[in-house]
């Protein structure tokens, strides 16, 4: 008989009060039963985010292990990712699913993959708004012809298809979290965090998939800036053409991964008896 696998549920949270009641309460109780732990990471919101999550994880998480951390700092998407990274790795979980806290996403499309055991054979699974199966909701059409040029251009160059950059939904297998654990401390902060892990995989052949995304935007605040996440990610392709070898490599000069991690701390601000 397999062991239970220990998935943990990663919600990265910034000013998300009118969204983040509505991303728990995609978790109904049998949804539940599938995760060890849910933990939101909050990055320094100044509105009521942290105050609406607590009460909605009081009273609706009931069958997992549910809490709330706080960064001691605002250190962008990328950062609470790092922490996130670190939290499942020494608390020995098996995967760990990023579900953005804006409600753009639906754990709901996680679920036939942890079910069907899909995300055994791989790395990571993706999710993909691009994806032939995918349903977008009010999706500006210019970041869909940028996201699809983007797309284009990354399978261009890397021989592989690629249906997405960057959404938010993803499976982790943190065996491999592990091994990238030291480089992605390196990685950028800011929204251009999953298409670096994305390129350090292709260069290193791991195994990944996509899987399609049932994708809204309502009332959510991008905090994304277009233009300037486009010319950080045709950088990185530039140099995955020019120099793939160096790519992402960690030299005897770098920092200690201790002194990187000193950049990356939390407190727990709610968890649930």
């Amino acid at each position: 008989m397999m062991q239970k696998e220990k998935i943990l549920v990663f919600i990265p949270m910034f000013n998300c009060e009118k969204q983040i009641k509505k991303v728990i309460l995609q978790f109904s109780l049998k949804t539940q039963k599938l995760f060890d732990e849910i933990i939101i990471i909050d990055n320094r919101s100044d509105d009521k985010s942290i105050e609406i999550a607590e009460s909605a994880l009081s009273k609706n998480i009931t069958t997992c292990k549910a809490s709330i951390f706080k960064n001691k700092e605002n250190y962008s998407l990328g950062g609470s990712i790092k922490v996130a990274f670190k939290y499942a790795i020494d608390n020995g979980f098996d995967y760990i699913i990023t579900l953005h806290g804006d409600a753009q996403g639906n754990i709901k499309d996680a679920i036939p993959i942890i079910k069907t055991g899909q995300h055994r054979k791989v790395d990571m699974c993706i999710g993909a708004r691009f994806h032939h199966n995918s349903t977008l909701d009010g999706y500006s059409w210019f970041r869909t012809f940028g996201n699809k040029v983007l797309n284009f251009l990354c399978s261009i160059i890397t021989l592989r298809k690629i249906d997405d950059l960057i959404a938010g939904l993803n499976i982790y297998s943190v065996k491999f979290i592990k091994e990238i654990y030291p480089i992605c401390l390196s990685f950028p902060n800011n929204l251009t965090f999953d298409v670096h892990c994305l390129m350090y995989m292709i260069k290193n052949k791991k195994n990944f998939t996509y899987f399609p995304l049932v994708w809204k935007e309502e009332d959510q605040v991008s905090n994304a800036k277009v233009f300037k996440q486009a010319f950080i990610i045709l950088k990185l392709f530039s140099k995955f053409i020019l120099n793939k070898k160096s790519l992402f490599k960690i030299t005897d000069g770098d920092i200690r991964l201790d002194q990187l991690e000193k950049n990356y701390k939390s407190e727990i601000v709610y968890q649930s008896s």
